[in-house]
């Protein structure tokens, strides 16, 4: 079994990606709908009388806990469930034990003090019913590392079932906390809060792009707010366009093209260009405003806020600005369209009574959900890479700041708290 070293996210981990065993096949995909799968996960196994590997285990435990708790994929069984079985032996599974406390998976984790003082963290998966090995992963590495290999491990899982890797996913957002308009990045969860640039001038609406390497973004460095693109990995800031003002900027999910909002030729339109920012086009041509565009999971179309029907409307057009359709109707303000991965939802922005909520539009039935209901102002929504939760900003506690709620309107949670926070985006 080799070890193989990846970067992720900057940081150095060992992760030894070989399975440990012959890996069952196991493919479901989860619908909307479908039960909860339920998981037994008993405390980690240490295998070293060392406080740092018991408190490794510790939070490595709770991590992978809250990412399940948080997937809507998985019902985690309740501890008082342990206390009536025998403890867990890893290497000699009584799955009887589990079946009777009606668990379906058990999730067995060990940790080891590696030489270096790194954390050595395995984690395997069982069928309780079917007494069978599911898969198997090791990760190494520093203290600082164990959110990422506990989000790591609860992503494998992810994909066990058929699912999209959500809990290494990045969200980068806007902050004023240090004095003025900044891109930060964080964790799915909150967690790891980072700052991106250092300018004296603000920075806004950044868009990750699908390897998650580079993020594109408006500054006002120059004359004109301009439409820059930051390599998170080499510090590189490259210019695609600054003659007149450029926002809002959107990678297609296939990775090849941008759009983005400008009034380069006078009039706030819609272009594209490849992926580096190059070969820009000019998508719409009309004399209202046309801005806020949100590329099709397929890459084929966009979704976009256009005035040129008397009122902000929601507009579908193909990826070359073809085949143009209208997809709200009533009320008399519907901005910020964000597409689904799944490509059935686009949610948005309404104003209702000068109130902003958060609404999604079910492009096949044409059922409209509202997902926020306060008196706050409710903007910016964006989907995680699942499709089962949105972020959106929102000054529901006073000032702006950053929330995550599912995709049905329940489990509304809290991100951010220093500065104001706002225009979110979430890695794929």
């Amino acid at each position: 079994m080799k070890a193989k070293k990846i970067l992720l996210n900057g940081a150095l981990l060992l992760g030894i990606s070989a399975l440990l065993f012959t890996q069952q096949e196991v493919v479901l995909t989860i619908k909307e709908g479908m039960p909860a799968i339920p998981l037994a996960l008993p405390e980690f196994k240490v295998h070293s009388s060392s406080a740092q590997a018991m408190a490794a285990a510790r939070d490595l435990r709770q991590i992978i806990s809250d990412d399940l708790k948080y997937s809507r994929v998985f019902q985690l069984l309740p501890e008082s469930y342990y206390s009536y079985i025998r403890p867990l032996n890893p290497q000699r599974i009584f799955f009887k034990d589990w079946l009777s406390i009606q668990a379906t998976l058990l999730f067995v984790g060990e940790i080891t003090l590696g030489k270096t003082e790194n954390i050595l963290f395995e984690g395997k998966l069982y069928d309780v019913k079917g007494e069978n090995f599911i898969f198997g992963k090791r990760y190494q590495g520093e203290k600082s590392l164990n959110r990422l290999m506990a989000h790591k491990m609860t992503d494998e899982i992810l994909k066990i079932y058929g699912e999209k890797p959500l809990f290494a996913s990045k969200i980068v957002f806007i902050s004023n906390r240090n004095g003025n308009d900044e891109l930060y990045m964080m964790d799915y969860d909150g967690h790891s809060q980072t700052r991106l640039t250092f300018n004296k001038t603000r920075d806004y609406m950044p868009a990750w792009s699908v390897d998650g390497k580079k993020v594109a973004y408006t500054s006002y460095r120059g004359v004109n707010a301009g439409l820059y693109l930051l390599d998170l990995y080499e510090g590189k800031i490259t210019q695609i366009s600054t003659k007149g003002t450029n926002f809002s900027p959107s990678f297609s999910p296939d990775g090849k093209k941008l759009a983005f909002c400008s009034t380069m030729d006078g009039n706030a339109e819609i272009y594209g260009a490849s992926s580096d920012g190059k070969n820009i086009k000019r998508l719409t041509f009309n004399k209202a405003i046309d801005t806020a565009p949100s590329w099709s999971p397929t890459s084929r179309e966009i979704a976009f806020t256009s005035s040129r029907g008397g009122t902000p409307q929601i507009y579908i057009m193909d990826a070359e600005g073809s085949n143009l359709r209208r997809v709200s109707f009533g009320g008399s303000y519907h901005d910020a369209p964000a597409w689904s991965p799944a490509g059935n939802r686009i949610a948005y922005v309404s104003r209702v009574d000068q109130i902003f909520d958060i609404y999604v539009l079910n492009l096949r039935t044409r059922e409209i959900t509202k997902l926020t209901e306060s008196n706050a102002r409710n903007e910016s929504p964006c989907w995680s890479p699942d499709g089962r939760h949105l972020i959106f900003s929102s000054n529901l506690s006073g000032s702006i700041q950053l929330y995550t709620i599912d995709y049905d309107g329940a489990n509304l949670r809290r991100l951010t708290s220093k500065g104001e926070n706002k225009l979110p985006d979430w890695s794929r």
